[in-house]
């Protein structure tokens, strides 16, 4: 992929509108005071970023569909991310750091917890990795130093049992990571420290201490506009403190964290969540100045839509795999996909006569009552090359569904009990995600070509909203966010 797949396809006004009024349901009249960027304001910093892509097109690559750069040098936790293998535990809720632009509060220890479940004991967040085929997992908060033990026990557990065939990473802000708790954390076998230097004045020394202990230490903040050019002198004192890797987040508005955010003067986007234009800007002119300069210190930019898109949608693929039937598919975003042919009794009974004269497998269709036929994409591909014998009257019914991990069922929901030991389970449940989509014969085979066999790209949202609306289920969207 080239830099140009960074550049978001163009947004039908209705996206842009739905995006705005979802922002509005979560922020109400606050969202007044943001300064958001007119038209002009807009298409200028388009303009700039379109040249920091076109400059880091020779020296950097891109991946996950344009939301990730440069992925040549990801640290091997970001590898395992990009992946969709990576396990991310909150160790305890509070934080010491007191940062301006964390995005929640950090105020009670708790119990430990990831993915809505929770671990109280790390035997049993063991099992879970094993039990979901993690390859890489971390230990976040809140500060895990806060909470020693805990950390020290759950790094000791967990590298134990998976050695080297797990990648181990811990963040912190290094307030608290003085030497002897850094050698405990090395000799229990971690893997791979992650400090946020913006807690610290942007303060070395505590990676400079787990750079003589470790394997790997990378730095990973958020891109403050207004230290661009305190990032860039900082380059080489990373490479010489032997930080190995600099992550760059766009920052995010959140209600918790607007009142420190909003004074400041940061341009704001609507998008999936509201996130900052300066930012994102600020992130890839550092990387630009590292690449070009030649510093030795691989600079990763992790953008909002990466981070909502696609660990949004490894999640999903996880759980999904607990609960697909064999006539359903699992979309190349992470849902579930349920094809039924919609059609007279008679005519269905005669399709499945066909099916099975021909000895096309058995698990590929289900024949429910009435004028229902479930099938698997493949039956439907033969129908549409062709075969239009269960096509030319039927109309094709598409479901998407999504699957969750749950510590305990809701009662309302189908679910999945997943045993992790003999007397312990979690549950995967799965709701509907979008109203069903009905699609007559033409369009059951305009929906083959595009999301099945990859013939034709779908039109763009202007031209055709059914399969704009489609789209969101069926593959994630390409590209940074739009500036609108």
């Amino acid at each position: 992929m080239t830099m140009r797949d960074c550049l978001p396809a163009p947004s039908s006004p209705r996206r842009r509108d739905d995006l705005i009024a979802f922002n509005e349901q979560e922020y109400g009249l606050r969202l007044l005071g943001l300064d958001v960027p007119d038209a002009a304001a807009l298409r200028e910093a388009e303009n700039r970023r379109a040249e920091l892509l076109a400059d880091l097109d020779f020296f950097a690559a891109c991946g996950c569909h344009g939301t990730k750069l440069d992925i040549n040098h990801l640290s091997p936790g970001c590898r395992i991310c990009v992946d969709g293998g990576w396990s991310c535990l909150f160790i305890n809720g509070r934080c010491n750091g007191g940062c301006f632009y964390c995005p929640a509060p950090q105020n009670e220890i708790g119990s430990p917890g990831a993915n809505g479940l929770e671990f109280t004991e790390p035997q049993r967040y063991v099992r879970y990795l094993e039990r979901f085929g993690f390859s890489g997992a971390s230990i976040s908060g809140g500060e895990p130093l806060l909470t020693p033990e805990r950390t020290l026990a759950f790094v000791a557990a967990i590298k134990k049992r998976f050695g080297q065939a797990l990648h181990l990473w811990l963040y912190s802000n290094g307030i608290l990571a003085d030497y002897d708790t850094l050698a405990a954390l090395a000799d229990a076998g971690l893997d791979e420290m992650r400090f946020d230097i913006g807690a610290t004045a942007y303060r070395l020394d505590a990676a400079r201490r787990a750079a003589a202990l470790m394997p790997t230490v990378t730095v990973e903040i958020p891109a403050i506009p207004e230290e661009e050019e305190r990032l860039k002198s900082l380059l080489p004192q990373l490479r010489d403190a032997g930080v190995k890797h600099l992550n760059l987040h766009q920052l995010r508005l959140t209600p918790h964290n607007y009142e420190r955010l909003q004074p400041r003067g940061y341009r704001w986007l609507h998008g999936e969540k509201v996130t900052s234009l300066d930012s994102e800007l600020t992130a890839l002119s550092v990387l630009r100045h590292s690449l070009v300069e030649r510093i030795g210190v691989p600079v990763n930019y992790c953008s909002f839509p990466y981070k909502y898109r696609f660990q949004g949608r490894a999640a999903r693929r996880r759980c999904a795999a607990f609960l697909r039937e064999p006539t359903e598919t699992l979309t190349d975003n992470g849902f579930l996909r349920s094809l039924s042919l919609l059609d007279a009794a008679a005519r269905l009974d005669a399709l499945v006569a066909r099916w099975r004269h021909s000895a096309k497998p058995e698990h590929l269709f289900k024949r429910d009552s009435g004028e229902r036929l479930r099938l698997h994409p493949d039956l439907l591909t033969d129908c549409t090359d062709g075969d239009a014998g269960g096509l030319t009257s039927a109309s094709l019914r598409v479901e998407y569904r999504v699957a969750y991990q749950r510590q305990r069922v809701s009662g309302r929901l189908a679910f999945r009990e997943v045993a992790l030991a003999d007397d312990d389970s979690v549950f995967i449940e799965e709701e509907r995600a979008t109203v069903a989509f009905t699609l007559d014969a033409a369009r059951t085979r305009q929906f083959a070509e595009m999301f099945l066999q990859a013939k034709t790209p779908p039109p763009a949202p202007d031209d055709d909203r059914l399969w704009a609306d489609m789209l969101d289920f069926e593959r994630p969207r390409r590209g940074l966010q739009e500036y609108f």
